[in-house]
């Protein structure tokens, strides 16, 4: 068998490490433009920010490749010809298949602004958009990100650390307004504010405006305020890339679409990771995952029906983790921002701000916990997984706080604090802390 693996991140990689375990014998063969080699995604920032080389980022070294047989092929594949089982590359060559899978990922997402083509504005996903970035801010002053998610904070984050003053728009009230509720969203805003980085919220890019030498010089906002600034970066989501499914009949929507076992409509045809769009989603879910984990577990799934031992995808307990500056954050199960029918939540946050817990579940006995959100504090996903997985009550989970705990051995650790806010405000159902488990006791 042949195996043609179109994108080299990290669905593609675990694609193809998988099926080199399931089948020796197999002939695989990655296809990419962006980069010759594997890197982390997620890295790239701290690349710009120079806590990284761009070698540090690559998670295997050159050997690794030739020594497991996977063939890398740097080039864009422009077509693809389903009947004939082959891709057309952009030298003019072609390559056969036998099994193909399609993890062409994300590309960042456009809304029409005027002035989004001149020089100096731009996403980042990709290698090369760093790469646009390094150039492109070198030696600039201000610097525009539009856009409250988690690129956008990563974006001001870089900009910061080179001196580069950042002003960011967000469209909703409060930082990541669709997902975060108002307190942890404070939190999140308290590292702005801390870094003296501008955010103008309940405001919207209008127009981005140029010099005589097609670079932007300036934005305009919703607002009427027009921002002086020589580079933009758009962090307003990113979408499917369906450019080589486009020319084939392979079915798309806003993803290519796929079944439980990520088939396509054409035979021998797969689509895993970002660019894949579910037929019927499980309960609870989103048609469209871009998430790194969500990524390899479809990889990984995929890999297994390509190696003739069908396996459905089954993504479990949502989970994400992130950092604002010096803020990290976890979520597990169901967050949701606001009031949700059927669903109570507690809500512990430092005197200082400098961490926050929320326990979400169910408003009616035995109150199970449906899921978590940790600011500033880190809790152990197998843990929580395992409560929610299991619905424990939440007075269970509290008295039990502890096993959850997974920051280093000197940093404070709240439970006690925690656990005595869940008393005073469910006086209901008090609980006893037990110890944690584990070498050391827990401390104040």
């Amino acid at each position: 068998m042949h195996l043609v693996i179109l994108g080299n991140g990290i669905t593609g990689v675990t694609c193809a490490l998988t099926v080199r375990r399931l089948q020796p014998e197999a002939r695989i063969t990655l296809v990419s433009s962006e980069s010759a080699h594997h890197y982390s995604r997620t890295a790239l920032m701290y690349v710009y920010m120079g806590h990284l080389r761009a070698q540090d980022i690559k998670p295997y070294e050159d050997w690794f490749w030739e020594e497991n047989r996977l063939a890398l092929v740097h080039a864009t594949a422009t077509a693809l010809h389903t009947a004939e089982k082959q891709l057309l590359l952009d030298d003019g060559t072609t390559l056969a298949y036998d099994q193909l899978l399609l993890a062409t990922g994300s590309e960042s997402k456009l809304f029409d602004w005027p002035g989004q083509e001149l020089a100096g504005v731009q996403g980042l996903y990709n290698l090369p958009d760093l790469e646009a970035m390094t150039r492109d801010t070198h030696g600039i002053s201000r610097g525009v990100v539009v856009g409250g998610g988690l690129i956008g904070v990563e974006l001001a984050e870089m900009l910061h650390t080179r001196g580069i003053e950042p002003v960011v728009l967000v469209r909703d009230a409060r930082y990541w307004g669709a997902v975060l509720p108002p307190e942890e969203a404070h939190l999140v805003d308290r590292q702005f504010q801390e870094n003296h980085i501008s955010v103008r919220y309940q405001t919207e890019l209008r127009e981005i405006l140029g010099d005589a030498q097609g670079r932007v010089r300036a934005v305009v906002t919703t607002a009427g305020e027009e921002i002086p600034c020589q580079w933009v970066g758009l962090a307003t989501g990113v979408t499917p890339n369906l450019a080589l499914a486009s020319t084939s009949n392979v079915e798309t929507d806003r993803g290519i679409l796929v079944d439980e076992f990520l088939r396509t409509n054409v035979p021998n045809v797969f689509a895993a990771g970002d660019c894949a769009q579910h037929r019927q989603p499980g309960a609870g879910e989103v048609p469209i995952e871009q998430l790194w984990y969500t990524g390899r577990m479809q990889g990984e799934t995929v890999a297994h029906t390509i190696a003739g031992q069908a396996t459905s995808y089954r993504r479990g307990i949502w989970f994400n983790s992130a950092k604002f500056f010096n803020l990290e954050y976890q979520t597990y199960g169901q967050a949701p921002a606001g009031p949700t029918p059927g669903l109570a939540s507690f809500y512990w946050e430092h005197p200082g701000s400098r961490a926050a817990v929320r326990v979400y579940f169910r408003s009616e006995a035995p109150h199970a916990v449906v899921g978590f959100n940790a600011l500033g504090l880190r809790l152990r996903h197998a843990v929580c997984e395992q409560w929610i997985a299991g619905r424990t009550p939440v007075a269970t989970v509290m008295s039990q706080f502890g096993a959850a705990n997974f920051d280093p051995e000197f940093f404070p650790q709240h439970e006690k604090a925690i656990v005595a806010d869940f008393n005073r405000q469910f006086p209901g159902q008090p609980v006893a802390l037990k110890q944690r488990k584990g070498l050391f006791s827990i401390k104040n």
